[in-house]
């Protein structure tokens, strides 16, 4: 307990300064070969031939491996949440995004490498290609995936569902009905460590893997499942990420490194350029967020009904989670009865999308954010005392029906309003986060407060 409230030195701060950190690409190895991977020119396309032999007949290329190497080629990294595989480690019938891997070699040094990949025959038939989520669901859109347009398994549903209240009620009550769309957009993680791995083939038939994963052990069971080999095979070594917020737990260099080091029987090191970093690593998904709020002309927001696109890129990864997160957030920190949420994971053929910084959370909390201005506006009240009212407080429930126990949003929302200089009127200043009662429990709010002590309220036939 020393250390609440106590400003401690960070344990790797002079290590950070004084460049003695030690990141994989720090490590050397004697005899360490250069790998590099032939990824897809084209956004969309069938693979209609792919011939590696004189890439192997050149002189200091050590190992080609492409899909027919891979003992698990298709493995989802959410396959134990019940997430099903869609996504190949190396291309194998066709490519859905521009830098895709369809083939990596391993060689003596960087320009015999690359010559090996330039060897590489292979012959694409172009399909066209979708960008745009927002017609990922139209039954003209290019077939890019073979499960279709969307993720179709959230159990019975193709979607992410949630339904609480009465939402048409809500709508027929209100005296104006807000809506806005809402749409953030892709972010590279941009980290200064670009993806590497080293791996080393030990004696005993060991792998020692030196990773700059943000999920070690998550990427060991990756690893495992692509080699079909057991856990004790493998050793992985982490230590300082140069940077990840999220781009760092999907990486595929592991496990194509190791690959290679099986073919060559030589330690192998794959450390992406910038431009493949840009190019093929995963980003922060793009969002089209539809929200449209039933609102009464004194501030309080009986109902909302939201739609969302999550672009999942060219594969689903970890998009379904993120959206589950997503749904489980799309009310903010206020509290409304009556919802309809339906969010989708679409595929189109940009680069697979991922984890960044709140996963699923951040995109969503936005969108509310600016539509609770919005309303403020509309309506012409502040927007603080708006925030304010509709604010989560105890025995609140969320969404999902989970009970606040301990909201912060009111004394959040005050500290933010003295910081700036914010006058509010004195009912509001006195507010605070205790249980609804007198004004600020109409009777819109009464079915949804949760008794003392409940975490969970019933469904009340909702789903």
């Amino acid at each position: 307990m020393k250390a609440v409230g106590a400003r401690l030195p960070r344990y790797d701060g002079v290590a950070h300064v004084t460049a003695r950190s030690v990141y994989v690409d720090d490590v050397r190895v004697p005899g360490t070969l250069v790998a590099k991977a032939l990824r897809s020119p084209h956004h969309h396309a069938a693979i209609k031939r792919i011939d590696t032999a004189r890439a192997k007949r050149l002189s200091g290329v050590r190992g080609v491996v492409t899909h027919e190497d891979v003992p698990n080629n298709v493995y989802g990294h959410l396959e134990a949440l019940g997430i099903p595989a869609d996504e190949p480690l190396l291309a194998e019938n066709d490519v859905r995004y521009r830098g895709q891997p369809i083939a990596a070699v391993a060689a003596e040094d960087s320009d015999t490498a690359l010559e090996a990949l330039d060897a590489i025959e292979i012959e694409y038939e172009e399909r066209p290609a979708l960008f745009d989520m927002r017609n990922a669901l139209d039954p003209d859109a290019p077939r890019m995936h073979h499960w279709g347009g969307v993720y179709p398994h959230f159990g019975p549903h193709n979607h992410r569902r949630v339904r609480k209240g009465d939402v048409e009620w809500a709508f027929d009550q209100a005296d104006v009905i807000v809506e806005g769309v809402y749409r953030p957009q892709a972010i590279e993680h941009c980290p200064l460590e670009t993806q590497i791995a080293l791996v080393v083939p030990e004696a005993g038939g060991r792998l020692t893997i030196y990773s700059c994963t943000q999920a070690m052990y998550f990427s060991l069971g990756v690893v495992a499942a692509h080699l079909e080999v057991p856990l004790n095979r493998l050793k992985f070594v982490g230590g300082t990420v140069g940077g990840g917020f999220g781009g760092k737990v999907d990486t595929a260099s592991e496990t194509i490194a190791a690959l290679l080091a099986l073919k060559s029987r030589r330690p192998v090191k794959w450390r992406w350029t910038r431009e493949e970093e840009f190019l093929a690593s995963s980003t922060r998904a793009p969002w089209h967020i539809e929200i449209a709020d039933a609102v009464t002309s004194d501030g309080w927001v009986l109902g909302r009904r939201t739609v969302t696109l999550h672009d999942s890129g060219a594969y689903a990864r970890f998009s379904p989670y993120g959206v589950t997160k997503h749904a489980f957030h799309h009310t903010g920190a206020y509290t409304i009865p009556n919802l309809r949420f339906d969010g989708f994971v679409v595929f189109t053929n940009r680069v697979p999308t991922t984890a960044m910084r709140g996963f699923g959370v951040t995109s969503v909390s936005m969108a509310v954010e600016l539509h609770m201005t919005r309303i403020a506006e509309v309506l012409g009240i502040s927007p603080w005392e708006l925030r304010l009212k509709n604010a989560n407080r105890i025995g609140d429930t969320t969404a999902n029906r989970v009970a606040m126990q301990d909201p912060s949003t009111v004394p959040v929302t005050l500290a933010a309003a003295e910081r700036v200089g914010e006058k509010l009127g004195p009912e509001y200043a006195a507010m605070t986060a205790d249980r609804r009662s007198g004004d600020l429990l109409p009777e819109h709010l009464v079915a949804q407060q949760a008794p003392e002590g409940a975490h969970v309220l019933g469904n009340g036939g909702g789903s």
